[in-house]
């Protein structure tokens, strides 16, 4: 184990990913020798490199299909970095009419909602995102009604409700909040009932096929993904038309008989049987983007991933040390509970566990 000064220089490097200067390394030195870990690590999270570096990267690997970080700033990322920063509580990132621009200061050209060029300028110029990021009001600037936290961004419509037929956003918000992709929910014994008319139901010649792989993955996430059916991405920006299903949602017809999406309802198939293990917990149907993703932010299974996440971003490395599981889920129980959904609380807690390291 390493010293308190040099758990602090460390910790700050994980945390900030630059060195300390003298002054901050003695501050947190004196916290660490006074068991104050995590106090030292919420000094490290003032350095404006965790939010313009360390931050940034991490939720710019969210934003597109390859989890890619050497992607552009955008608003995505942006909104991510400055509900973390003001301590939003962070299970609205899924759902709150929410979005963060530059705050006027920084003289790039004003955000548009068919342009990335605010949020490019912005990371172009080195600005400080610590302090020229402004929360506004998503709807206002987009004209979406149904706002759901960063997945209705330009970022995550251009990356998730362009072409295709709108299952990916579902599935990257499962994948990226819930740290669970549609092969690890895999199940056919639910209902069929909502699978999609685009579904062959004997594909190469053979109904089996159907019955025992596709019906795994589309009776679960068909009966969700229909709450996008009212969003495309057209024109460079994410457009919503009320009460009218995008056309191409119904294109494909390899099973008439299953017939039309018609609305934009949903009725969560995965409640029951094995993937009750992530933790359902009150509505589990409705209508639109938001009620589908205010959803998924109330599940166990949200808090768990988010701990984890947090442990990778803090400590480097996948938990694996049984000591280490068994506190990520305690830090996940309080991250719901008494900390409000506190991501940068949540952070700090994870950094302790790789301190000495």
């Amino acid at each position: 184990m390493a010293g308190p000064r040099e758990q602090a220089y460390r910790l700050h490097n994980r945390i900030a990913g630059v060195p300390p200067s003298n002054v901050i390394l003695d501050q947190m030195q004196f916290l660490i020798q006074n068991n104050d870990a995590q106090g030292a690590a919420q000094i490290a999270m003032n350095n404006p490199n965790f939010y313009s570096i360390v931050l940034k990267n991490w939720a710019k690997t969210m934003t597109n299909v390859d989890a890619n970080s050497r992607v552009e700033f955008n608003d995505f990322t942006a909104t991510v970095i400055g509900m973390i920063r003001d301590n939003k509580p962070f299970d609205q990132v899924l759902y709150a009419d929410i979005l963060y621009t530059d705050n006027g200061t920084s003289g790039v050209t004003p955000y548009a909602r068919d342009s990335n060029d605010h949020y490019k300028e912005l990371e172009d110029n080195k600005v400080n995102f610590m302090t020229t990021l402004q929360e506004r009001v998503q709807s206002q600037l987009n004209g979406i009604p149904d706002t759901a936290g960063v997945f209705t961004t330009r970022a995550a419509a251009e990356a998730y409700f362009s072409a295709g037929t709108n299952r990916r956003v579902t599935r990257f918000a499962f994948m990226n909040f819930l740290c669970k992709d549609y092969e690890e929910l895999h199940d056919i014994t639910i209902p069929d009932i909502h699978v999609r008319k685009d579904v062959a139901r004997n594909p190469g010649g053979d109904s089996r096929t159907y019955k025992n792989k596709c019906v795994g993955c589309h009776a679960g996430q068909d009966s969700m993904s229909g709450a996008w059916a009212y969003f495309d991405f057209q024109n460079d920006q994410l457009e919503y038309t009320l009460n009218a299903v995008a056309p191409k949602i119904n294109l494909i017809s390899n099973y008439p008989e299953a017939g039309n999406v018609t609305n934009d309802s949903f009725n969560n198939m995965w409640v029951t049987g094995q993937n009750a293990s992530l933790g359902w917990r009150g509505v589990t149907s409705g209508n639109g983007g938001k009620a589908l993703l205010q959803m998924l932010s109330r599940t166990r299974a949200f808090s768990e991933c988010m701990a984890e996440r947090a442990y990778k971003l803090t400590c480097l490395k996948d938990p694996k040390q049984q000591a280490h599981l068994d506190a990520l889920d305690q830090f996940a129980t309080q991250f719901e509970t008494t900390d409000n959904y506190n991501y940068k609380t949540l952070l700090a807690k994870t950094s302790v566990l790789c301190l000495g390291e």
